[in-house]
């Protein structure tokens, strides 16, 4: 008999940086690890995907890595000067 296996979705959390204050930084969402822009070392976090639309950073795909949730930050684009 074949045991079943327990499929985990993982969840994906969608954090709007247009919505942060200060200098970007933010808590994981599900561990509550501080993400930093400034971390360059990928000791916390790892850039999974960029999405460009226009030339312009639109969206960006990154896992944590402590507790491997999936994050999607968006609120890159600028808006539009009147």
């Amino acid at each position: 008999m074949m045991k079943k296996e327990t499929v985990r979705k993982s969840m994906t959390y969608t954090i709007d940086l247009t919505k942060i204050d200060g200098d970007g930084a933010f808590p994981c969402p599900k561990c509550g690890t501080i993400i930093s822009p400034d971390d360059e070392s990928e000791e916390t976090y790892q850039i999974v995907e960029t999405k460009v639309k226009d030339d312009e950073l639109a969206e960006l795909m990154l896992t944590c890595n402590k507790c491997g949730c999936t994050i999607k930050l968006t609120g890159f684009l600028s808006q539009p000067e009147s």
